[in-house]
């Protein structure tokens, strides 16, 4: 997937600013595709190139302009053929568990410093989550919300952002506490 879809499938949700853009990377789709507010704002430009945004100036009397995009048919097209398109597996990629590979080798503090401060980042991030998806549904009851919701594709992918933090945070606190017994039964010979 490149970023273009992702900011093509934001962008579905309405016109935004490049400003409300990255605020709405930040909420509801970091939780499967991460970009800084510049890759942001570049790709718009690519985009709106392509013909795949439209972008409108609109002059504001006590601020700078701003410019607002919005997805135009071709871009509807291209999210299409990206999804018809069958998706490559996903992988991990994460240089802590290097470190945590080679803990038996080397002094693990560090490392299980590094475990602690990610389960308590995927705590923040579960808290955050739980507060968007109540957002997305309102008061509606999940079931219900999921067999009758107007737009359940946010929704469906902060349940699988929801669903990994709580796999990052049980495991990150699972191995520290591993490796902190491990290093107590060091201590003890």
């Amino acid at each position: 997937m490149a970023l273009r879809h992702a900011v093509l499938a934001a962008l579905l949700d309405g016109e935004y600013s490049g400003y409300q853009l990255a605020k709405a990377f930040d909420v509801g789709v970091a939780n499967f595709w991460h970009a800084l507010p510049q890759q942001l704002y570049a790709e718009l430009t690519k985009l709106e190139k392509e013909g795949l945004v439209e972008g409108r100036q609109v002059v504001q009397e006590t601020r700078p302009n701003k410019r607002m995009f919005r997805v135009t048919d071709a871009g509807r097209a291209e999210l299409e053929e990206f999804a018809a398109v069958v998706s490559k597996p996903s992988f991990i990629r994460d240089d802590l568990l290097v470190k945590v590979q080679v803990a038996d080798r080397i002094g693990t503090a560090a490392v299980i410093e590094q475990l602690r401060e990610r389960a308590s980042a995927a705590k923040a991030k579960i808290e955050l989550l739980g507060s968007l998806l109540h957002q997305l549904r309102g008061d509606t009851d999940e079931d219900d919300f999921l067999l009758r919701g107007e737009r359940i594709g946010p929704y469906l992918t902060c349940l699988r952002g929801l669903a990994f933090e709580q796999e990052h945070r049980d495991w990150c606190l699972r191995i520290a506490t591993v490796l902190e017994e491990r290093q107590s039964a060091r201590a003890e010979r």
